[in-house]
């Protein structure tokens, strides 16, 4: 089969920067309970890993090409290699800092290869939705190995066991870039201009696109609606549910496999479905289950009694991460539409665009969840989710409307 080296590799990085890019959540909950920080002092971690992916994306996705997608990615897995061994040895919350700063840096290298991989290995629309859905289905599976993965190393007696597990991940590591850096790539890829300068300007005209602006718009919706609640579910889970510490982790993977599940499905149910009429769809489930399950936690969280047993967990706590099955088409088929529709030798810059709004869209949403949740409580807080998803449907339909214009011109 061609390019499968290419694609093997494609995937193992996605695992293993999906289990670094997404314990942020973990982290923050370890960072408040360890080192003694606040909600709201620890919800700055989303923006240590978000913020370096927006810039670098900004400044290297139209220099990318002519630099080399396998030694983008063998640089960042150098580099989250180095920030692993840091965090071990260094173990305050500056250094948590530090590692997701270098997280977000080697993601950025490896997303935006990953995206424009994906449009050169692919000959098609239907085979780029399918491999896209696939990749991001299979990022989901290591977010849920995460949340098996950290409490495992959780102990009761030493408070510093829990940084055994970047060991484990620096193996992992390891073995990826071994993997990668014995891969046959084969690939050619054009360039935008005749320089870097002429490839960033012509990138950044894209952003002057309409069909493109809407489209990063929804994008920095839905990445504030996914990470609201990745980020904060395992603090949701202690505080809400008085789940133990370990158990608040492991059931967060319910949302993770949901995820995985539903991006599995959508690159099935696109074929056969709408994809504008399933996102709409999907959206307006889950701000239904939003508004079903949050009013019935309106409880008094000092009378309840630390759940630690998976068979005492209350059937809410098995509903509300559910919304991860809903939510979990509509990023990759947001970006494989957008991708799909523009010649390859724009889907490096294209990806830059949507990981820089992605990634402010997470450190805006984690951020805003994260004041609401020490001011006003986790229940609470996450009924604000309810606004980036009414903004979502709003442009999607336009998303829909341009397209349809568009065609008519193009006819």
């Amino acid at each position: 089969m061609k390019n499968t080296g290419i694609k093997i590799s494609l995937f193992l990085n996605y695992f293993v920067f999906a289990i670094l890019l997404n314990s942020v959540g973990i982290v923050i909950a370890k960072s408040i309970n360890v080192y003694g920080v606040s909600e709201s002092q620890a919800s700055v971690l989303e923006a240590f890993k978000d913020l370096p992916i927006a810039v670098v994306s900004f400044f290297i996705a139209s220099f990318l090409p002519r630099f080399g997608y396998k030694k983008a990615m063998l640089t960042g897995l150098a580099i989250v290699f180095a920030s692993c061994l840091l965090m071990i040895f260094g173990n305050t919350f500056l250094y948590t800092k530090v590692l997701f700063m270098a997280i977000g840096v080697s993601f950025a290298l490896i997303k935006l290869s990953v995206y424009s991989l994906i449009g050169i290995i692919t000959d098609s629309k239907k085979e780029h939705s399918s491999l896209m859905s696939s990749i991001e289905g299979f990022f989901m599976v290591g977010i849920a190995a995460a949340y098996f993965l950290f409490p495992a190393f959780y102990s009761d007696t030493d408070e510093n066991a829990w940084l055994n597990v970047y060991y484990v991940l620096m193996l992992l590591i390891a073995l990826s870039f071994l993997f990668l850096l014995f891969s046959k790539v084969e690939y050619e890829v054009e360039v935008i201009g005749s320089n870097i300068k002429e490839d960033l300007i012509q990138s950044l005209k894209l952003i002057l696109v309409p069909l493109v602006l809407v489209f990063l718009a929804s994008a920095f919706f839905f990445v504030m609606i996914e990470q609201g609640i990745m980020t904060w579910l395992p603090r949701f889970n202690e505080k809400i549910f008085s789940f133990s510490e370990a158990l608040s982790v492991q059931m967060a993977v319910i949302f993770a496999l949901s995820l995985a599940i539903g991006r599995f499905l959508a690159g099935y149910l696109t074929k056969k479905i709408s994809w504008v009429f399933l996102v709409i769809v999907c959206v307006l489930i889950s701000g239904g289950i939003l508004l079903a399950v949050l009013p019935q936690l309106e409880v008094d969280v000092e009378a309840l009694t630390e759940i630690s047993s998976l068979a005492d967990v209350p059937i809410l706590g098995f509903i509300l991460p559910l919304i991860g099955l809903f939510i979990a088409p509509i990023y990759p088929l947001l970006n494989s539409t957008v991708l799909s529709s523009l010649p390859k030798n724009l889907h490096s810059p294209m990806s830059g665009l949507i990981i820089i709004f992605s990634a402010l869209g997470g450190t805006i949403g984690s951020r805003i969840v994260g004041e609401l949740f020490e001011n006003i409580g986790g229940a609470n807080a996450f009924y604000f989710l309810l606004i980036p998803m009414v903004l979502l449907i709003v442009f999607v339909l336009l998303i829909d409307k341009i397209s349809k214009k568009q065609a008519q011109v193009n006819s």
